[in-house]
């Protein structure tokens, strides 16, 4: 994976509630055996009507929002199944930071072993950012080194991550990188209990 500092990217808002990991990529799509590939069946009950035509009211099918890598949204988004298609369906679309008040935990957790942010701010921050997407162009920067969302009219504020997920997305590193980053120890230590 490569590394995300810091990342500047057109916001598109989605304000909707419990948003689950079915409605994000709908069960029949999950056949594929790669993480790639899912995009297009992102939401795809939301963003196509029941003859496959695209869904003119769906929010992310507005042609102002086409180009988005940043997605707002609302309160527990990505609940219900463990299912980690959701952020692979997220990143291909081309989504690289989620933001919103509350998250699944299990969600949270998967964007975050995916190498996407899940970014958790107030839900007044998130009002004044769902508000500001319905203007658009609007672009958001997100800094992983410095923890914070910040636009060009003065709005920043700061969201929690681990000193460990912060390494992890900043490097590029997933868990099995992590531990490549220790070979010589482990080398080592298998040498010597032998």
């Amino acid at each position: 994976m490569a590394g995300l500092k810091t990342f500047t990217g057109k916001a598109a808002g989605m304000d909707r509630v419990n948003v689950d990991t079915d409605q994000i990529i709908p069960k029949q799509f999950l056949k594929r055996i790669e993480k790639t590939g899912f995009g297009q069946y992102l939401f795809y009950d939301w963003r196509f009507l029941s003859d496959g035509t695209p869904n003119p009211d769906f929010e992310l099918n507005q042609p102002e929002n086409a180009g988005a890598s940043i997605l707002v949204a609302n309160e527990n988004f990505g609940c219900g199944s463990s299912r980690e298609h959701a952020p692979w369906a997220l990143l291909d679309y081309g989504f690289k930071v989620v933001i919103a008040p509350s998250f699944a935990d299990i969600f949270h957790q998967n964007c975050l072993k995916n190498g996407m942010v899940p970014v958790k701010l107030q839900e007044a921050e998130v009002r004044y950012l769902l508000e500001q997407t319905q203007n658009q162009p609007y672009e958001l920067t997100v800094s992983v080194e410095d923890r914070t969302v910040t636009d060009s009219k003065g709005f920043k504020a700061e969201f929690p991550l681990s000193p460990y997920w912060q390494t992890m997305l900043v490097n590029g590193w997933d868990e099995i990188e992590l531990t490549l980053q220790m070979e010589d120890s482990i080398v080592n230590y298998e040498e010597s209990a032998r």
